[in-house]
């Protein structure tokens, strides 16, 4: 009964030590999440707006400053540095754009477009149009997150 005592208490310490080892919590992706994904299929329909001075200056979520007057958007879930044409369905108007930031935050809007991409489809007195985005390039993915 003892030595049962023993073994159990060695195989708890174990399993306490293994459990202490640290394990990386980022890894790069040997390939690219974004591989088989064929960008031109890509469709999305919704609603645009744009942001212009309040912002303008500011960091957006890649790290960059804010520049009005460029040919940027926010997306949810693109990839940053994805090249994005924005077609507004009301006029047929369209723009190229470089996702550089997140957003929008408002449930029924698809992308948030700089003040110099807004103009270029002529959104600008209505603050929003309906649009359709079609990605052209996704942009390179970020390091994923291992378990």
């Amino acid at each position: 009964m003892r030595e049962l005592c023993l073994y159990f208490s060695s195989f708890v310490v174990a399993l306490w030590f293994v459990g202490c080892v640290s394990s990386p919590r980022f890894t790069f992706s040997k390939t690219s999440e974004n591989e088989n994904v064929d960008a031109s299929s890509f469709v999305e329909e919704g609603v645009a707006s744009y942001y212009a001075d309040e912002f303008h200056g500011r960091k957006t979520s890649n790290g960059e400053i804010y520049d009005m007057n460029q040919l940027t958007a926010a997306h949810p879930t693109l990839p940053f540095n994805s090249k994005v044409r924005v077609i507004n369905m009301e006029n047929g108007e369209e723009v190229i754009v470089r996702i550089n930031d997140r957003g929008p935050f408002k449930d029924d809007r698809v992308i948030d477009l700089s003040l110099a991409a807004a103009k270029a489809i002529e959104m600008i007195g209505q603050g929003t149009a309906r649009v359709r985005l079609q990605i052209l390039e996704l942009g390179p993915t970020l390091p994923s997150k291992t378990p």
